[in-house]
């Protein structure tokens, strides 16, 4: 009885696993294509590749702050020289 419950319970555990395992073929059977078939897959690239030319380039910045910062970059020697604070230079 032990034995029959041990293997119940194995069962149980093993079977979720056993789910999750994705069913895999390790060996496909080679599938040749027919020529009508290499013909509609070349004429499908070359719409693709004709689709792509049509995207037109983007020319605007995506940048949303562009219009808040401004353009020009500031200069590393207009920065004020910083002072000693807590003495007394009089």
């Amino acid at each position: 009885m032990r034995i029959l419950s041990a293997v119940a319970v194995t069962l149980l555990l093993t079977a979720p696993a056993y789910a999750q395992v994705p069913n895999v073929n390790l060996i496909p059977e080679l599938a040749t294509k027919t020529p009508e078939e290499k013909e509609q897959d070349a004429i499908r690239e070359k719409a693709y590749r004709e689709s792509l030319k049509k995207i037109p380039d983007a020319k605007t910045s995506s940048d949303p702050w562009g219009t808040v910062r401004g353009t020009e970059t500031p200069k590393a020697g207009a920065a004020k020289p910083k002072t000693k604070t807590g003495s007394s230079a009089q």
